[in-house]
């Protein structure tokens, strides 16, 4: 327990529940009952999560067909450790043990996005859940298959658009819609894959619309009410929420015996509005109203990638991936153009898998990357960037059944060119770790690494007003690397109707990269000004699942489920901002070949420990109800309903910079249905 700190009654519950035997699930996605789910997150060569040192999350295909439309932070937020900017629902990102922006890395099939999203909490990331077949959530810094800027965590969108296999019956696919009362929310979506000999090719096109989102109290939170001396009003909607999204793609490969080689082709198209900022009515027009501010987003990105297996000597199979990308983001305000940001750049993977021998398995790997970011316009704070990555790195696994070990050791050099300077950083990352089973039932691990993170664009080079936090931020050239040194306990159990999954971290940061106020104000725009400081800070935590089946009679169960999280962040300038409170969620499962149902309870407490120019966030507790019917024998159509939050709680997530204007959408009926065939 002196690796981390729980509040008491966090604590009690987590513990009351491991007796009970909860399982965890997602607010927003079930998480799949099955622990021995194979992970390629971290892993390359495969280890299934419940022999993995890894914190892992899997959301599957099963999972990800009655999943809610949303983006990518509102779809994961909620599981162990994960929760979400919760910015916009347009724009809402992954956050991870309390951290989140450039820490946090959002990856589409391994590779990076090479988009804006990391930039500011307002961008969107450029993909849409719906392309996925799998996602997978690795918490915490042991991920050196992706270098130090994963601090924080990943996050891997797996599609299936280049295709690594055939079409089952020489062809296969799904289609979807589903729609929301919450906010008059539709989608539809479909997928195709076709085998033409060895040629498979695929086709998907998915579309999302929603108007602005119903809550159940007064946009703004009390406490900001109180600061500005208002009254509440009657206004029972978020404005400026809507959101309009169309993503299609296609793909093929050729598939032989020992491998494949493909390529694919995506366009992502979406405007959203971002609530609580408001552009200025022209001061010569009496009649002008403010307009609100929306995003245009577009994304075009072209992948390859491949696999060849060999069937001798000390390598078992070479995998190449590359991917090019080019995006841009367009800020109106109203109906004027307003800051424009671009991205252009590719990025490429060379890996060696080793042949397994003894026992032993390993990976070495090249990763490369270029891209340029720009923005123009009255919000460009930050200037013209020109980024380079390269890293080299091995991870090595050893595992003889009852004891085992684990290793990874990865070079990165990042250099940044800029008209307000230029950097370059040389960072070496490590981990190591031990795995114990002293049983079949019992998997017992314990990891230590050392990550080192270089600054990113906005940390070095930003100048400027940025709306969206804001805030004036000023960036720091000088600021040097950010290491982490961190130890992680894993227990994973899983004996008959039991399984439990507990990890607890602690983590010291020596030269912690914080935007800090100054306690200065900018003359121009009025913002209070924040800069980019180092200091040190420490983040240690735990997240906890159980599960148990109170009955079982073939196809048909009956589970208890919860889980429980906690993250603690502290510097020596004071707490971290945005660090979610403890939560804690149970729910009871029903589950057969008919027919699934599903109730879940989520408390979510209080967050009073704040940082400067941030207000506290009241605690809530949310209600959802959820079912699956399965109304034909081969179970290819699913007919699906969710009733979430229905008590019509005021809910607000503190990790979010509009938490104050935006709290999470009320009470809401979804309704949908899948076909695959």
């Amino acid at each position: 327990m002196s690796l981390f700190v729980v509040s008491r009654a966090a604590l009690l519950t987590a513990a009351s529940w491991a007796a009970l035997a909860g399982a965890a699930a997602a607010q927003s996605a079930p998480r799949s009952a099955e622990l021995d789910e194979v992970i390629v997150t971290g892993t390359p060569f495969g280890v299934t999560d419940r022999a993995s040192l890894l914190a892992v999350e899997v959301l599957d295909e099963e999972d990800l067909a009655v999943a809610p439309a949303s983006s990518l932070g509102d779809l994961v937020n909620g599981l162990p450790g994960v929760r979400s900017t919760n910015f916009a629902p347009g724009a809402s990102r992954p956050v991870i043990r309390g951290l989140s922006g450039p820490r946090v890395q959002v990856l589409t099939n391994g590779l990076g996005m090479i988009d804006a999203s990391s930039v500011s909490p307002d961008h969107q990331v450029a993909v849409d859940p719906a392309e996925a077949r799998r996602i997978e959530i690795v918490r915490g810094p042991s991920t050196l298959t992706f270098g130090g800027s994963a601090i924080g965590g990943v996050v891997n969108i797996i599609d299936d658009r280049i295709p690594t296999e055939p079409a089952e019956g020489g062809l296969d696919g799904h289609v979807s819609a589903q729609a929301s009362t919450v906010d008059d929310g539709t989608s539809f979506g479909g997928r195709l894959k076709a085998n033409a000999g060895p040629l498979v090719f695929t086709a998907d096109a998915f579309t999302r619309s929603a108007s602005d989102y119903d809550v159940p109290v007064f946009p703004e939170s009390q406490r900001l009410l109180d600061e500005e001396g208002e009254a509440a009003g009657d206004e029972r909607t978020v404005g400026n929420t809507f959101v309009e999204l169309d993503q299609y793609g296609a793909g093929v490969s050729w598939i032989g015996s020992r491998g494949y080689f493909g390529a694919s082709v995506k366009r992502i198209e979406t405007t959203y509005g971002v609530p609580g900022h408001a552009h200025e009515p022209d001061p010569l027009d009496p009649d002008a109203e403010e307009e609100g501010v929306s995003i245009g987003l577009g994304q075009t990105r072209v992948d390859v990638r491949g696999e060849w297996a060999f069937d001798t000597g000390p390598i078992s199979a070479a995998r190449l991936s590359g991917g090019w990308a080019d995006y841009s983001h367009t800020e109106f305000e109203g109906a004027e153009v307003g800051t424009r940001f671009f991205s252009e750049g590719q990025e490429g993977r060379f890996e060696l898998i080793q042949r397994e021998r003894n026992g032993w398995q390993g990976v070495f790997g090249l990763q490369l990357l270029d891209r340029t970011f720009d923005a123009v316009g009255d919000e460009a704070y930050v200037p013209r960037t020109e980024i380079a990555e390269q890293g080299l790195y091995t991870v090595q696994r050893f595992d003889r059944g009852g004891l085992g070990f684990e290793g990874g050791l990865r070079l990165d050099g990042r250099s940044l060119e800029s008209l307000a300077g230029d950097r370059d950083f040389t960072n070496v990352s490590a981990s190591a770790g031990a795995f114990f089973r002293p049983s079949a039932a019992l998997f017992l691990g314990l990891s230590v690494a050392r990550n080192e993170r270089a600054p990113s664009e906005v940390e070095l080079f930003a100048e400027g007003a940025h709306v969206a936090t804001g805030a004036f931020e000023v960036g720091d050239i000088d600021l040097d690397s950010e290491v982490a040194t961190s130890i992680e306990a894993t227990a994973h159990f899983a004996s008959g109707p039991f399984e439990f999954d507990l990890h607890a971290y602690h983590a010291d940061y020596d030269g912690f990269i914080d935007l800090r106020p100054t306690g200065l104000e900018d003359a121009d725009s009025g913002l209070p000004i924040f800069a980019y400081v180092q200091t040190d800070a420490t983040f240690r935590g735990f997240e906890a699942e159980a599960s148990y089946r109170l009955w079982e009679s073939g196809e048909r169960s009956l589970s208890l489920a919860g889980a429980a999280d906690q993250v603690r962040a502290s510097t020596d300038l004071g707490p971290v901002a945005r660090i979610p409170p403890w939560s804690v969620t149970g729910g009871l499962d029903w589950t057969s070949r008919l027919f699934d149902v599903g109730l879940e309870v989520r408390h979510v407490g209080e967050q009073d420990r704040t940082a400067a120019f941030e207000r506290p966030t009241d605690s809530y507790t949310l209600v959802n109800l959820k079912g699956a019917v399965r109304p034909f024998a081969d179970s290819n159509v699913i007919l699906f309903a969710e009733a979430a939050n229905l008590t019509d709680e005021e809910a607000r997530e503190h990790a979010s910079f509009q938490k104050d204007i935006a709290p999470q959408p009320g009470r809401s009926l979804r309704v949908g249905a899948t076909y695959r065939f």
